[in-house]
């Protein structure tokens, strides 16, 4: 395919973003304290622990105590006065460590202000390890930095800012691929806010800190070990062009303190119904894929300053387009994983207002960044399907198009053993529903 041509949907077959990881991570053991009840306080007791210590108990009062996986305690160090012990459990079995304190706790390289953080950052990685140690190690290996998120997503900006930047030409112009870089990175350990996934494997960084590394001129981010096969390739100024696209709704919202909707979405929905209202095949209809990737470009630098008027983007269909890739590209889709199981059995009840209901009890379990955002986005198609009579885009076809963009996406092993396309039969049931009703799967209009 040229540059040049119009953009598709095939992407959405090869998620850019893995999400293994991440919902291995949410079904880790959850850290919980078990409390001393002893009367008596020990005297012993150093002025930075709390009731999770429980003094010199032994190893069998210890595995008493600690029955689910999950809970943890600390007690004094049996044949080492003076030392401590962090006792835990984790996968049905007893685990313990030497525990440090020199102002933050350790038992390894990592310090922590908080002694639940400590024993939460280690439930996660032992259950990463114990469910997928082979994944892991493999990861970094089976990765290709050609084929990476960071490369694939920045080569146009990398292209772009060789020649100069704001200049809108330089955006759609065919540009050579003999663009080298000769920097080395300056990779330092991070700890990242928030939910972040590798720029060179595409997998989750997990733990709550240090989970990678980071570019300290150009912002690349990995795992460590990811980071040992990133070429000497950075492009400082790439950090000028502020991320748009790719970052988790949620730590969007923490960043800016709020749960609003994403400027990027609220700005091309407000566009398009300006005056793509009555556009045929509206959102089924690809913009020319060179337009749509200079307006990314765009958002990433200019942010909400971004020009989407027809003297710059006369074809509303890659405003259309933006907006699709927009959500096609978060780390967790916006039906997120722990809804979509709940979504897809409310679609197969046969009853309508029982499906009805089912499906609004589901997608009111969502994190309040996605429901708030779905909820606006929905309304949005809602308002393009009364004007199918113009648009030629009822609720049904508007929920075949946008169900590959707003599901997590297929499982790519599946794929590649049956070679047969996915069938989203449905989601977009379960679209066309929320899209038909939406007053009565939100409780108010946005």
């Amino acid at each position: 395919m040229s540059s040049n041509e119009e953009t598709s949907d095939s992407s959405t077959l090869s998620p850019v973003w893995k999400s293994y990881l991440y919902q291995l991570q949410q079904e880790a053991p959850i850290a919980v304290a078990v409390l001393c009840t002893s009367n008596q306080e020990d005297a012993n007791r150093p002025p930075y622990f709390e009731d999770e210590y429980h003094g010199c108990i032994s190893n069998q009062d210890t595995k008493m105590l600690l029955v689910k996986d999950g809970h943890f305690l600390v007690r004094e160090s049996g044949k080492s006065r003076g030392h401590h012990t962090l006792s835990l459990r984790c996968n049905n079995e007893l685990k313990h460590y030497r525990l440090y304190f020199d102002g933050r706790f350790f038992v390894g390289e990592k310090k922590f202000d908080l002694l639940l953080d400590l024993v939460t950052d280690g439930l996660i990685t032992m259950h990463l390890e114990i469910k997928a140690g082979d994944y892991i190690h493999l990861m970094c290996r089976a990765a290709s930095y050609e084929q990476s998120p960071y490369f694939t997503l920045n080569e146009r900006k990398r292209r772009t800012l060789s020649l100069g930047r704001n200049n809108r030409p330089a955006l759609v112009q065919p540009i050579s691929d003999d663009i080298h870089y000769d920097k080395a990175h300056d990779f330092r350990i991070q700890n990242f806010k928030g939910l972040h996934w590798c720029d060179f494997c595409g997998n989750f960084m997990w733990g709550i800190i240090a989970q990678g590394v980071r570019c300290e001129d150009c912002g690349i981010s990995a795992h460590r070990k990811c980071s040992e096969k990133i070429p000497s390739d950075c492009c400082p100024d790439l950090k000028l062009l502020r991320g748009v696209f790719g970052v988790d709704l949620t730590t969007l919202n923490k960043a800016h303190g709020s749960t609003r909707i994403p400027f990027l979405v609220d700005m091309c929905v407000k566009e398009i119904e300006r005056r793509g209202l009555n556009s045929e095949g509206i959102y089924r209809v690809s913009g020319l894929r060179d337009d749509v990737e200079a307006l990314r470009l765009a958002f990433d630098r200019d942010g909400d300053k971004t020009d989407l008027g027809p003297s710059s983007w006369e074809d509303i269909n890659v405003v259309a387009g933006v907006l699709k890739l927009y959500f096609r590209l978060l780390p967790i889709p916006l039906i997120a994983f722990q809804v979509y199981p709940l979504v897809m059995t409310a679609a197969k009840e046969p009853d309508e207002n029982r499906r009805l209901q089912r499906i609004k009890d589901a997608v009111h379990l969502l994190p309040p960044a996605h429901y708030n955002s779905l909820k606006y986005l929905i309304f949005h198609l809602h308002r393009i399907a009364e004007n199918k009579e113009k648009n030629k885009m009822s609720s049904l076809n508007l929920s075949t198009v946008w169900c590959p963009t707003l599901f997590p996406g297929p499982d790519l092993q599946e794929i590649n053993s049956t070679g047969s396309i996915p069938d989203f039969h449905l989601e977009a049931t379960s679209l066309d529903v929320m899209i038909r009703q939406p007053n009565l799967i939100f409780p108010s209009n946005v």
